[in-house]
């Protein structure tokens, strides 16, 4: 299976694939799409979508898994975000992607086993959990690769109570 992780962000906003072969977790592709504020807004949303449309017709993951919004530091950075996430949904579903969102607190405890760790954590373990030999520089890329592997571990997780095999 095959999935595309999405950590919106007006500024940069992280996108990691993933993939699970032999029960293996493997990263395929991960970087940040960076917009400028010199840029207007809906140029920028433009840019999110085009981008993340050219990932998916590329790599054509079966999922698209997102990080959903729990709170913002003010409303207008709300709303902003909550474009975002629109902007990056629609480019899934217009490709027929399934679509799936997490929290959070879901994903750093898919990740590290605990809801409250720091970006530093995350990107120590999605380094460890994919096998990298390098440190992923953008927090955004690990973000967004952790959803992926959220996804990867809550799939697997239902797949299992249904009765499916190991």
């Amino acid at each position: 299976m095959l999935v595309l992780g999405v950590d919106p962000g007006a500024g940069a906003t992280g996108y990691g694939i993933v993939a699970r072969s032999d029960g293996l977790l493997q990263a395929v592709d991960y970087g940040s799409i960076i917009t400028t504020p010199r840029d207007s807004f809906p140029s920028r949303l433009q840019q999110i979508f085009s981008r993340l449309a050219e990932l998916i017709h590329r790599y054509q993951p079966e999922w698209a898994a997102i990080e959903s919004l729990i709170f913002a530091k003010n409303a207008q950075s709300a709303f902003k975000l909550g474009q975002v996430r629109g902007v990056a949904i629609l480019a899934a579903a217009q490709s027929g992607l399934a679509i799936a969102e997490y929290t959070p607190l879901q994903i750093k405890s898919a990740v590290t086993g605990y809801g409250a760790a720091g970006k530093g954590q995350v990107q120590q373990m999605v380094q460890s959990l994919l096998d990298l030999k390098e440190p992923i520089r953008s927090t955004d890329a690990a973000d967004a690769l952790a959803v992926a592997i959220c996804h990867h571990h809550s799939a697997r997780l239902l797949h299992l109570l249904k009765g499916g095999e190991r």
